[in-house]
């Protein structure tokens, strides 16, 4: 992976991490799959009408659009909503990288390399270290709902890799628009209708602004960014990079929400940073006579 697009996947993980301390704020304003259903109204509908059709089968639309914005948001918003923190569930749902590389092997017939799988292992103990020292306070409900949320992820990052958009905002505008309804019928059949009417008549400037951030930077950027990596490299090498994202989540919610950050959560995100790291490295031939098959690896990345 060249340095700008590893600056692009460090960029998405950040806009990441600061999104689950904006998600646990907007539910304090709106019922979780109203509030999921309304940030994809907002992301799709407007640029829906300037950016035109997607460049893509409406079966890879429609997949993406039930898995990552129906099913993922939809349990981690419920999940949330009923008592698992942002860093918990930040932590969480990086749950996605082992289910990602699952799903790449089995369907796209992937092959990782020994450092990402060496790289995913440490990063994996750094994760086991934080939720040790935070504690499975949350209900077990819940968190399960958090889990099935990553698991969708990692259909959506497979079903993205192998349908290769080019137009990846284009793509990922369409894929909110398909969102939108099921979320809300969701919405009124579970939350009910005047929980939904008294949430919108109270909408304030905190509200809109949640709204706008997980619209506009998670949505459009965040989503647009990961499908262009994905298409350009193995899903394998992409979604490793979600693992820093616990790690600004952790940092925003100390900045933002006055959580603290113990020597045991900052030993961990130091293996996570350090399992990231080996993820990306690539190994170059020693000797001519491997010069054409490390080639053919570059070009199925």
């Amino acid at each position: 992976m060249n340095p700008r697009h590893v600056l692009l996947a460090v960029s998405v993980a950040v806009v990441w991490g600061v999104n689950f301390v904006v998600i646990e704020v907007g539910l304090e304003n709106f019922p979780p799959l109203l509030f999921s259903a309304l940030r994809f109204l907002f992301a799709a509908v407007p640029a829906i009408f300037f950016l035109g059709r997607p460049r893509v089968a409406w079966r890879y639309v429609i997949a993406v659009g039930l898995a990552l914005g129906v099913a993922k948001f939809g349990l981690l918003f419920v999940g949330m909503d009923h008592g698992v923190p942002a860093g918990l569930s930040s932590l969480v749902l990086q749950s996605q990288v082992i289910f990602t590389l699952l799903f790449a092997v089995l369907v796209l017939r992937e092959r990782p390399r020994r450092a990402q799988l060496a790289g995913i292992a440490i990063a994996c103990v750094g994760m086991v270290l934080i939720m040790l020292d935070r504690g499975l306070a949350a209900p077990l409900g819940a968190l399960t709902l958090v889990i099935a949320a990553a698991a969708c992820w990692g259909v959506s990052n497979t079903v993205t890799r192998h349908a290769k958009p080019q137009d990846t905002l284009r793509f990922m505008v369409w894929v909110s628009a398909v969102a939108v309804l099921p979320l809300l019928a969701l919405s009124l059949l579970t939350e009910g209708v005047q929980a939904d009417a008294a949430a919108l008549r109270s909408i304030d400037l905190t509200g809109i602004g949640a709204l706008a951030y997980l619209a506009f930077a998670a949505t459009l950027f965040g989503f647009g960014a990961w499908g262009f990596l994905l298409r350009q490299y193995d899903a394998s090498t992409v979604a490793p990079f979600s693992l820093l994202v616990p790690v600004v989540g952790m940092a925003a919610a100390w900045l933002l929400r006055g959580e603290a950050v113990g020597l045991q959560q900052a030993i961990a995100a130091a293996l996570i940073i350090g399992g990231m790291a080996c993820t990306v490295i690539r190994r170059r031939p020693r000797q001519q006579a491997d010069s054409s098959e490390w080639m053919l690896t570059k070009s199925a990345a």
